[in-house]
């Protein structure tokens, strides 16, 4: 049974308000929220919660949507968007029924590893760009991901959950 028009329409605006609430987030600083002065890639988590029960298209465009925007409120140059794009598609395309299943550890551990491939996504970039030497790149990357990664997966559970709930498929009414 397809949703009404009507529930497609709350679900977009809700869809959309999600995501600029991960965009904002960034700029809210919250002690406690980092670690080792990095802090929670909130867009990654939003973008992976969305991509776990889509396919790769409509994931990957989240993705790139997510990333130009992340691109439009800080610097632009390396891009958020083909990190967030690829562990879109890559978080899609994992086959839920053998691999993962829709819990806690599954999104901590998928946004772990995303959020690994996303930072260093940024440092080939980087490295790309030749704006620094590339020891000081790679030597920088390691903490930025791993920090990145710890922290990130540790909210993204807290976050999956209601956005899961959001996001259900609506029950069809007997």
């Amino acid at each position: 049974m397809q949703p009404s028009l009507l529930r497609q329409s709350i679900n977009a605006i809700g869809t959309l308000v999600s995501a600029v609430c991960a965009l904002l987030a960034l700029f809210a600083p919250v002690p406690g929220w980092a670690i080792a002065g990095i802090g929670v890639d909130w867009p990654l988590i939003w973008v992976i919660c969305f991509s776990i029960r889509r396919a790769p298209l409509p994931a990957g465009i989240a993705g790139l949507a997510m990333g130009w925007a992340q691109d439009g409120l800080t610097i632009a140059r390396p891009t958020h968007a083909l990190g967030l794009a690829l562990a879109a598609v890559l978080t899609a395309r994992l086959e839920k029924q053998r691999f993962i299943q829709e819990d806690f550890i599954s999104v901590a551990l998928i946004t772990f590893a995303m959020a690994v491939l996303s930072e260093t996504c940024i440092a080939v970039q980087y490295s790309l760009m030749g704006v620094l030497p590339l020891a000081e790149i790679w030597s920088h990357h390691q903490s930025v991901a791993l920090g990145s990664a710890l922290i990130s997966s540790l909210w993204a559970p807290i976050v999956y959950m209601p956005l899961r709930w959001w996001w259900r498929e609506p029950v069809p009414l007997k």
